[in-house]
This record gives C-alpha cells, structure tokens and sequence, in this order.
C-alpha cells in the first residue's frame, strides 16, 4: 500500500486528501500548522501527524498544497532530514517562478527529488479529479509518479524538464481567470449606471463568444500579425461610450484598457487591430 503526506490541508490540500480516501489503496498521512483543520480528514480514515517531519516519515510521496514560497522552504527544512530518499516531493503550491527554480535546484543538489506541480482546479475539483495539474520537472522522475497523478486530476500536463516552467503557466492562468472576473465587476457596474438588471447584462454575457477573442486576438498576439478586424482607434472609441456611461461608477479594469490603447494609438497604431495592445514588447519571444 502506498504511503502519502499531504502537507497543508486547507480547501485544495482537504480536497486531494479527501480524493485520496476515496479512490483508496493508500495509506494517508497530513499534516497543517492549524492541527484542527486535520479533524475531518482523520474522520474519514487519515492520520493526523504532529508535525511535518512525522508526516513524511515512511512516505513515497509528499504533496505539499501550501500558502506561498516562504511556507515550502520553511516546511521542506522541518522534513528534510525524515525524507526517506526514494520519496518524491510534489508541489501543488503556487509560487514564484524565479524562487521555484532555485528551490529545484538546491533541492536537486542535494539528491532530494522534487516536481513542481500547480492546478487549475479548486476544492471540489481535486476532490474529484477534475481540472488541469500543470508539471515540470526532470522526465524520468515524472514518468515514474504519471499515473498517479492522472488519478489526481482531469487532465496531466507535463511541460518538460525547465523547472519554473509550472509555475509560470500557472500565472498566465491565473492572470486571465482574475482579468476575466476584473472585467465582468467592470460591466456590472455599467449596467448599473445604464440602469440595467444584473441579471440581464449576464445573459448578454452569456450571449458573447468569448473564445472568440482568444483564438483570433490571441493568435494576433503570438504571431505578431495585426491584420485589422475591428481597428484600435474605433475600439478605443467604443470604449469611450462604456467609460461616459459608468461615470463615476469604479471600472478599473476598463479604465486601465483605455491608458494601454491611447499609449498605441500615439505611437500610430491606430489602425492596426486593436489586439496590438498585447505586442511583444523588444526582445520578447514571439
């Protein structure tokens, strides 16, 4: 039976924990710094461990779902030294890509084996093993925990052995989950000024191909090519009437668009499709 720690059982780390009670043939080991957000796991047939150390002891896979970069370091230092050497550590948490490679790297140096492993996906879906695991880290070690990890998740992506690579992609993600969210408080806000149900301007939204902006916009974006559709100047106009109507109503998002399209307009980029906000700036891949 294989031996797991989770370590950070918050609502990602409850929900992979409680996945694994469920798909069973493993014996599970957590571990939180608020030892009573372990109670309902040990409820449901977990072992609650005193402290990180004792978690890892014995185990061939550490999960650590945790808050930042500074928690990973501090918590990995706690169980270093009780990580049995086959073990392989998988983390979850969301960091920063230039911290994470040199966490890789030092971890690596010193013979200990790390995968940097972030998702997209909340509670419910690592309870269920739906969502996105994005994994970087060296391929071998990878192909030896795949299958484990498909069972942790709708879709596995490997992106290779560039170990900030996970994290990285996991902030693109997030960027455009957050935008997204940033830009829908922006129109209900408008149409609250314009005197609009709510519930109405979500039905419009509902109407709208937003997939649309990322195949043909997104495209325009990674090529470098700005055939014009639907030009800067006369969506910078358009924006104009969204931003008269909100008034004095709070619309940063849109606010902060129309800045980024009057700085291309000036440099004469008016005419181009307004996708050409999102150029690479000199020396960028494209």
């Amino acid at each position: 039976m294989t031996r797991i720690a989770v370590l950070g059982t918050g609502l990602l780390g409850s929900g992979f924990a409680e996945g694994f009670l469920t798909r069973g043939a493993t014996e599970l080991v957590v571990w939180n710094r608020t030892k009573a957000k372990t109670d309902p796991l040990t409820a449901l047939g977990a072992t609650a461990a005193e402290s990180s150390a004792e978690a890892v002891r014995g185990a061939d896979r550490v999960h650590l779902v945790l808050l930042d970069d500074d928690t990973v370091d501090e918590t990995i230092a706690d169980f270093q030294a009780a990580l049995h050497p086959d073990a392989v550590i998988i983390d979850h948490t969301t960091t920063l890509p230039a911290r994470t490679a040199a966490r890789a790297a030092a971890l690596e140096s010193v013979g200990i084996k790390y995968l940097h492993a972030p998702v997209m996906m909340g509670p419910g879906a690592a309870r269920t093993a739906k969502g996105l695991m994005l994994v970087a880290g060296p391929a071998a070690r990878f192909e030896s925990v795949r299958e484990a990890l498909a069972e942790m998740t709708g879709e596995l992506w490997y992106l290779g052995e560039r170990s900030d690579l996970a994290s990285v992609y996991k902030l693109l993600g997030n960027a455009a989950g957050l935008s997204v969210v940033g830009v829908i408080a922006d129109v209900m806000r408008l149409a609250d000024s314009a005197n609009v149900d709510r519930a109405g301007a979500l039905e419009m939204l509902a109407k709208v191909n937003l997939n649309g902006p990322l195949g043909l916009r997104g495209t325009m974006m990674a090529t470098g090519k700005y055939e014009p559709n639907f030009t800067l100047d006369v969506a910078r106009k358009d924006l104009r009437l969204m931003l008269e109507t909100a008034g004095d109503a709070p619309t940063p998002l849109l606010s902060a668009l129309a800045a980024r399209m009057d700085e291309e307009i000036a440099n004469g980029q008016g005419s181009e499709d307004f996708a050409v906000i999102g150029k690479a700036r000199s020396g960028a891949t494209v």
